[in-house]
């Protein structure tokens, strides 16, 4: 494997069609496409700047990098990509790339990350800011994550999330097959249009959560008392510790609580309308 070390590049290109290169507390500076189609690459202590550094790169790894803000749209259309202990300040990044390992890594502008990406598998991630991450991405496995970006995982599928922190709006929008343990959701309107979301000790918060979810499962969780109009249009099975506010119309299924406020079912509710709600 070629090294090279303590250099600089700037331009077009410069690295353009690498194989089998090892790049240590190398900075790439203001122009474009600096590593392009290219395989077999090893970043150690680099420093980005310029847009779009790592387009159509086949197996690589990233370690204690930096991405600045200008390295916009960093990584795409690439694969077999580890990364770990980097911070990244640009936009845009990870886009229709597939088997990606992440660890220890920080998202300051989260806008528009990781969107049509498959295989991922990602311990101790912070995102920041933006809006969409996640967007259409597939196969996800996640431990540890904070998040204070919106809309957060829409139209994702097959993800299993652990020990998380995410406070957004709008999340988990049309998802299928998603299992959440262990975490801490805050947020208006979670899990709208879901298909078999699987929530298990868990803590949710916000205004009418989880409706027009299809085979929703809750296990173990508890729920502020903002969560008003839950589960309008619902179909779900739900062990509820602790007390809940408002239940709305729910379509069908079973749900236990401790202790519930109060129950709305008005001429809206939608058939067959034979949810069980009953109060431990």
């Amino acid at each position: 494997m070629k090294v090279i070390k303590n250099q600089e590049f700037s331009g077009e290109r410069p690295l353009f069609e690498s194989h089998g290169l090892r790049l240590e507390n190398v900075s790439i500076l203001e122009g474009e496409s600096a590593i392009k189609e290219c395989s077999d690459i090893e970043a150690e202590d680099c420093f980005f700047e310029g847009r779009y550094p790592f387009w159509h790169v086949h197996g690589f790894r990233i370690n204690n990098c930096h991405f600045a803000v200008g390295a916009r749209s960093a990584l795409w259309y690439s694969d077999h990509l580890k990364m770990t202990n980097t911070v990244i300040d640009g936009p845009k990044m990870f886009r229709e790339m597939s088997d990606i390992e992440l660890e220890n890594v920080r998202i300051n502008d989260a806008d528009e990350i990781f969107w049509r990406c498959k295989n991922i598998n990602i311990k101790n991630l912070e995102i920041h800011d933006g809006t969409y991450p996640f967007m259409f991405c597939k196969n996800i496995k996640i431990d540890g994550l904070k998040s204070d970006s919106k809309y957060v995982f829409q139209y994702v599928k097959n993800v299993e999330i652990h020990h998380a922190k995410i406070d957004t709006k709008d999340a988990f929008w049309e998802v299928e097959n998603v299992t959440i343990y262990d975490s801490e959701l805050n947020g208006e309107y979670l899990g709208w249009h879901s298909k078999n979301l699987r929530l298990v000790n868990c803590h949710i918060t916000g205004e009418q959560v989880l409706c027009y979810a299809h085979d929703l499962i809750i296990e173990n969780c508890t729920f502020g008392e903002d969560c008003d109009r839950m589960f309008e249009y619902s179909t779900l099975k739900a062990d509820i510790k602790g007390k809940v506010t408002n239940i709305k119309n729910p379509t069908s299924g079973l749900i236990v609580a401790d202790e519930i406020g109060s129950i709305t079912i008005d001429e809206n509710i939608k058939a067959p309308a034979d949810c069980v709600i009953q109060v431990r």
